[in-house]
């Protein structure tokens, strides 16, 4: 399995998101898509244009926006 989580430096849901998938012991690739323009416009492109973070990609398919019930970013 792959997965992507794109982030902002200080969001407390992305780092809701990193404690999660490291508890669960979930390798798991992490992007800056608030000062990486290539990161965000990608992130974009698999969101569907939805700025929220953190956004989570499995396997190069969108699986959320946001963390938490209800989603939040």
């Amino acid at each position: 399995m792959s997965l992507v989580i794109y982030v902002k430096p200080g969001c407390p849901y992305c780092q809701q998101a990193r404690d999660h998938y490291n508890a669960a012991g979930i390798p798991f690739a992490e992007y800056d898509a608030q000062n990486d323009e290539a990161r965000q416009k990608e992130m974009l492109e698999f969101s569907g244009g939805d700025l929220v973070v953190p956004c989570i990609v499995e396997n190069g398919e969108h699986i959320q926006s946001g963390w938490g019930t209800p989603l939040r970013g």
